[in-house]
């Protein structure tokens, strides 16, 4: 080709001195079409050492090839002879090139366009897209991610939410950590499994990062037994709430199991099992709607179990912990005189027994000392996480996959990798 198309793709390629275009070749007979473009330098040119940026003469070259971005429908490829220098103080080093990372057999623009993709769909459809093995992806995906949380900064970290979630029906478990005090990018940490081990592996991630367990002073979870034991044993200074979230969770699911065991006795309304798992204020169906109220007058206890359940939103809408307190106490009182001696309704008793023994805690929770507000929206893109993690196809929680889940989910400190790509 003509030296003004090197200097078109030069210029496209944004190389500089001493780089440039030598060469460019378009093979047809291959399929997909092959772009090969040579990049090279004139005889005697002078190359930075990449420890100390000293110009130095080169002392032996070695052939290296890297995809880049497709040219039109064509795949393209960069190839370049790179040097060595000797470098009077560090020796010999082979430099560094502008338009690929150390190491990479692709290019930065490449890199780039498949971050973009892989943060909206699964690694695999991205690496169908873009025509590589989703392996060699999977690399990338790891090295940005890697290099993003090495400069995670947790030093102003005062009070985080935690949660697990579990692959589909099995017991392939995640948990993930958020700040509760940043409005945006909230993840912090995830790692497999559940229980005390992952608030142990969470204060060594802490401290690698800046942060000092002694300076967590408040902690939202579950009433998971092995949660709360860990939040004892490494955040000794931390107050443990009980998120609303799992309390409405508690009740929600006593409700359900007192339709399982009623509906065996007696057939209920049509409707009935999604209608239990709703609010009031929600959208129901009709069909639902006639369920509940078919439900209420014909006298069917998991309507009872269903009226204590709804009766929390009342406790939640005090307005002081005084309020909150009372609030509770009569809660209490008046649904164990609905719950009465009835069998079908033990479901719902287990359920308040467990309720006042995390009681204080519930309390923290609706009168805490950061913004309910913010603590709500970080808590829901939490439980967004959670809904992400579930309906990933096929998912296992490999390293690779909990990376995976914080690069796609834009709240996290992932999103710093498109940065990180012009940084190099």
């Amino acid at each position: 080709m003509s030296s003004s198309a090197n200097d078109l793709f030069t210029l496209g390629l944004g190389l500089t001195a001493p780089w440039k275009i030598i060469d460019q070749h378009l093979d047809t007979s291959v399929n997909p079409h092959r772009l090969d473009i040579r990049i090279g330098a004139e005889r005697g040119s002078l190359y930075p050492c990449p420890e100390c940026g000293s110009l130095c003469k080169a002392h032996d070259f070695k052939e290296f090839t890297w995809r880049h971005l497709n040219f039109f429908q064509h795949h393209c490829y960069l190839t370049a002879n790179v040097p060595r220098i000797k470098c009077p103080k560090h020796g010999v080093k082979r430099v560094d090139v502008p338009w690929a990372r150390k190491g990479s057999q692709f290019t930065l623009l490449f890199e780039q366009a498949a971050l973009a993709l892989v943060k909206e769909m699964p690694v695999s459809a991205a690496a169908r897209i873009i025509e590589i093995t989703d392996k060699r992806l999977w690399r990338v995906v790891n090295h940005y991610v890697s290099k993003a949380f090495s400069k995670l900064d947790l030093s102003s970290v005062t009070a985080v939410g935690l949660d697990e979630t579990a692959s589909k029906k099995g017991h392939n478990y995640v948990t993930v950590f958020i700040d509760l005090d940043r409005k945006d990018r909230p993840v912090i940490f995830a790692t497999p499994g559940k229980g005390k081990e992952c608030l142990k592996r969470f204060s060594k991630h802490l401290r690698k990062h800046g942060g000092n367990p002694s300076n967590i002073a408040e902690v939202v979870c579950d009433m998971s037994r092995s949660f709360l034991s860990g939040v004892q044993e490494n955040f000794v200074n931390a107050a443990t709430t009980v998120d609303w979230f799992h309390v409405v969770q508690l009740f929600t699911r006593a409700v359900d199991d007192v339709r399982k065991a009623e509906h065996r006795e007696n057939a209920l309304p049509k409707g009935t099992r999604w209608a239990v798992l709703k609010s009031w204020e929600t959208e129901l169906t009709a069909t639902q709607q006639e369920a509940l109220l078919e439900l209420e007058s014909k006298g069917f206890l998991t309507a009872t179990a269903y009226r204590i359940k709804e009766q929390l939103r009342w406790i939640r809408h005090a307005e002081s912990e005084q309020a909150l307190k009372w609030r509770i106490t009569r809660f209490i009182r008046h649904a164990y005189e609905q719950i009465g001696s009835e069998e079908l309704l033990n479901p719902v008793r287990n359920a308040f027994e467990i309720f006042k023994k995390y009681i204080n805690a519930i309390v923290l929770f609706a009168c805490p000392k950061f913004p309910f507000t913010l603590y709500f929206l970080n808590y829901e893109k939490l439980c967004n996480f959670n809904m992400l993690s579930k309906q990933s196809k096929n998912f296992r929680f490999s390293k690779e996959h909990i990376f995976l889940l914080l690069l796609r989910t834009y709240y996290s400190i992932i999103f710093h990798l498109f940065d990180l790509v012009t940084e190099v």
